[in-house]
């Protein structure tokens, strides 16, 4: 199955309508189906009613009961992974405005614990200083009035002691100027204070040190259930749970090459050193 990038995303209501109709090809009642699958008869309910978007397992194991031949497992998987996948591009973004996207994002962090970000090549919001916050949107074509008030903002669930935060930054991310040198200076020293607070690990990735694999994207998992990637033409967004276990997996691989703690603000003080030199 060929489709485009806006497509992603917007075939749950038709792929709740094909499982329906595969049941009921099958001959089989919710209850019964629900029975094979080891699911309750709700969750299956609300996959056919597309209030439950249904992960690439779930639509395995329902296939496999149903008995469906070949070419409908191929087309349905096909339909199951589009659901699980959205993709917004920058016009979108734009569109819907920046300190919309803030508020999207403020929702995303409210309803999840344990947070991990891999930055590439910039400080996220929720590390950034204000004047680098300002900085980081200047070349917008909008008005982003809302969303540098939007990121400082959302600084406070950085506070809340029931979250756990791991962000990893690359030297590139935290050394790229931004700002001025100065100002750079003093967001290196915002980067270390920070490592303090009790549920936030800040690790480093100096230039030259070895990875397990060549980082391409920045990129962001929400607990286990959602990972969001970052590139220059718009946000990918992935849902199923085996592709959101693929970026953890590259996320531990980056967490054993980074530095933490005082090794890390030892970094920091002596990249800071540099700035104000």
């Amino acid at each position: 199955m060929t489709f485009e990038p806006e497509q992603l995303g917007q075939s749950s209501q038709e792929l709740a309508t094909k499982l329906r109709e595969l049941r009921k090809l099958a001959g089989l009642s919710g209850v019964r189906l629900a029975a094979r699958c080891n699911m309750s008869q709700s969750k299956v309910s609300r996959i056919e009613n597309g209030k439950v978007r249904p992960s690439l397992v779930d639509v395995e194991q329902i296939l496999r009961a149903l008995d469906a031949p070949p070419h409908m497992i191929a087309e349905v998987s096909a339909l199951a992974r589009l659901a699980n996948t959205e993709w917004r591009n920058l016009r979108e973004l734009r569109r819907k405005g920046l300190g919309t996207r803030q508020a999207e994002l403020k929702a995303l962090e409210a309803s999840s614990t344990r947070l991990r970000y891999f930055l590439l090549s910039m400080v996220t919001g929720l590390l950034a200083t204000p004047e680098y916050v300002r900085a980081s949107l200047a070349h917008s074509p909008t008005d982003t009035s809302k969303a540098v008030a939007g990121k400082l903002a959302r600084q406070a669930v950085l506070y809340d002691a029931s979250k756990q935060f791991t962000f990893i930054l690359t030297e590139q991310a935290v050394r790229w100027p931004v700002v001025s040198p100065l100002a750079l200076a003093e967001q290196m020293d915002r980067l270390s204070s920070l490592s303090y607070l009790p549920n936030v690990r800040i690790g480093l990735i100096p230039a030259g040190a070895p990875t397990p694999t060549n980082p391409l994207n920045t990129f962001t998992t929400y607990d286990t259930s959602l990972a969001t990637i970052e590139t220059s033409a718009g946000l990918l967004v992935l849902r199923d749970d085996r592709d959101v276990s693929s970026y953890l997996e590259e996320f531990s691989g980056y967490e054993e090459s980074a530095l933490f703690e005082e090794d890390a603000r030892e970094k920091l003080a002596e990249w800071s050193a540099s700035c104000r030199s």
